[in-house]
């Protein structure tokens, strides 16, 4: 039993279990009945995705380590917002007996929000892949 980081839309892997979406948008351009089926996520769960306004700062951190250093902070401060808190704890939780993927669209997860929800879920206790 483990929770997966994955990149949304990637192929599953075969004990992947269910995929979360922590996006704040679903996919363009794909039905919602389709979702799943394309390797999206199975559920969303917009409340551990970055807010719109961060989402922009976060475009334009990419390749500068200051900007990406000031969207970490204040990702992890909306993610200490009780109900981002909370699903956290709730998925941590799980980890420890179900298999669990989350993940976001970005290629690059270096530079993405899934590589601090990564680290804010060890702190947790989820058990990660």
């Amino acid at each position: 039993m483990a929770l997966r980081i994955i990149r949304l839309g990637s192929p599953r892997a075969p004990d992947e279990g269910l995929r979360l979406g922590t996006v704040r948008r679903p996919p363009r351009g794909v039905p919602k009945t389709e979702f799943a089926s394309r390797g999206f996520y199975d559920v969303w769960v917009p409340a551990v995705a970055p807010s719109e306004q961060l989402l922009k700062l976060g475009r334009q951190a990419s390749d500068d380590p200051a900007r990406w250093k000031s969207f970490v902070r204040r990702y992890r401060m909306e993610m200490k917002r009780p109900d981002a808190s909370r699903i956290l704890d709730l998925l941590a939780a799980l980890s420890q007996v179900t298999e669990l993927s989350v993940g976001c669209y970005c290629a690059n997860e270096a530079r993405c929000h899934r590589s601090v929800l990564r680290e804010l879920l060890a702190t947790r206790g989820a058990k990660l892949v």
